[in-house]
């Protein structure tokens, strides 16, 4: 699951990617990609075949858990859950934010989310858009002036945890 997040972005656009690091240890991160139509192109082409070939490898694909999880995803992929507009345009870039649990609220996710929207600016890409599944994510996000552009419910989590999660796409465009 890990590769299919971030293998993109460490692989094929390491600049893009950044790191909050406290006491020599990493506390938070931001990766992301200026051109999120060539990350889908190499996502689809080249990253998910090698993560069939690895799950096959190890066996992970036979997992009662791992099955479970891939028929939630086709369940929701039927019903259309996965249809999304395309805000590549307005908005080519995309991030992923992460920051260790224990150093939340202390500013760290505003500062990595400040410095990218900067190194995109500098790159003179138009806009950046995301998606996040829960609520507290996006009123961080609404906070640091993000724009909701879309909003939906997903199921396949339901398995897991129990009810619908929410979807939101937010969006900042920097020019």
């Amino acid at each position: 699951m890990a590769d299919a997040l971030t293998l993109y972005f460490t692989d094929y656009e390491p600049d893009s990617c950044f790191v909050a690091v406290k006491n020599d240890k990493i506390i938070g991160y931001i990766i992301g990609t200026t051109d999120v139509k060539l990350m889908q192109k190499i996502f689809f082409i080249r990253i998910i075949p090698l993560l069939i070939i690895k799950a096959l490898n190890k066996r992970i694909i036979f997992k009662r858990n791992t099955l479970n999880f891939l028929i939630h995803i086709l369940l929701s992929l039927l019903k259309g859950e996965f249809i999304r507009p395309d805000f590549s345009k307005k908005y080519p870039a995309t991030l992923h934010i992460n920051i260790d649990k224990a150093f939340r609220r202390q500013n760290i996710g505003k500062q990595l989310i400040e410095y990218y929207l900067k190194f995109l600016k500098e790159k003179n890409v138009s806009g950046v858009h995301f998606g996040v599944i829960s609520e507290s994510a996006k009123e961080f996000f609404i906070k640091l002036g993000f724009n909701i552009l879309f909003r939906s419910k997903l199921s396949y989590l339901r398995y897991y945890l129990g009810k619908f999660i929410p979807y939101y796409i937010l969006g900042n465009l920097l020019k």
